[in-house]
């Protein structure tokens, strides 16, 4: 986290705040970028005390996506350093979507390109009146691709037909009615109070059943409901009842209590 591109912050709460803090360049991001935040994830991910993950940004826009610097030495690069760097930037992707907490993305201005795959990663997306979005890879010849499973799981098949080939731009209420966006609020001012309502919430639950619960949907959207699954659903519920965190909570449900991870 000592990139100061990045800043990696956790409350007394427990709750994480990765800030992408390169304003001047529109939050964009190259290979340094991509590693730091990386990094950040997956501390967040191994740190016990982080309940939930809030995805920020510095000046008016949230992410530009790639930065122009980067883009000229990609334009420089064989197979197998662009291979390279797409597979560091996948990897970066991935570690957001699986991290084993809630995450929020606060989304205060424009996000293309790449900024847009780090919105369809996070499990909650808040945007302000002001947000926009735009898949602009095709603009330049290129592809969403490393993004692509996330943005199609968040907005669709049809939706991502359109989108990733004509390069629109999406306004935030579109982008709420499409599914990118969870929540519109009426002004960039009430994106925190939005947000700390959604904490409010995650915080008073378990934290091990919060991670997995959103195991439980990677795992299962779109699978077919067999005999394989069923049995993996029986056996998931028998080990949270069993787990000291289940017996906690149930416990405290029982004698009228707050479980323990309620401060």
């Amino acid at each position: 986290m000592a990139d100061a591109a990045i800043k990696y912050e956790v409350d007394a709460r427990g709750v994480a705040t990765v800030t992408l803090s390169r304003p001047d360049i529109h939050n964009a991001f190259d290979d340094t970028v991509v590693a730091a935040l990386s990094e950040a994830f997956a501390a967040a991910a191994e740190d016990a005390s982080v309940r939930a993950l809030v995805l920020a940004s510095t000046g008016k826009s949230f992410c530009a996506g790639g930065d122009l610097n980067w883009m000229r030495r990609m334009a420089q690069y064989g197979y197998e350093e662009n291979l390279r760097d797409s597979n560091l930037l996948a990897e970066m992707l991935r570690r957001l979507n699986t991290l084993p907490k809630l995450t929020i993305a606060r989304v205060q201005g424009a996000a293309y390109g790449g900024g847009v795959g780090l919105v369809s990663c996070c499990d909650i997306a808040i945007a302000a009146p002001e947000a926009a979005f735009c898949l602009s890879e095709v603009k330049v010849g290129m592809i969403p691709a490393t993004i692509s499973p996330y943005v199609i799981n968040a907005i669709g098949e049809r939706a991502s037909r359109r989108y990733f080939t004509t390069a629109e731009l999406i306004s935030a209420e579109k982008a709420r009615e499409l599914g990118l966006v969870t929540e519109l609020v009426p002004s960039a001012e009430e994106l925190d109070s939005a947000i700390d309502g959604i904490l409010r919430s995650v915080l008073r639950n378990g934290p091990r059943g919060v991670g997995e619960a959103k195991r439980l949907i990677l795992d299962y959207a779109n699978r077919e409901i067999d005999a394989e699954l069923i049995a993996d659903s029986s056996r998931r519920i028998a080990e949270t009842r069993g787990s000291a965190e289940g017996q906690e909570g149930l416990t405290a449900f029982l004698e009228k209590r707050k479980p323990d991870w309620i401060g």
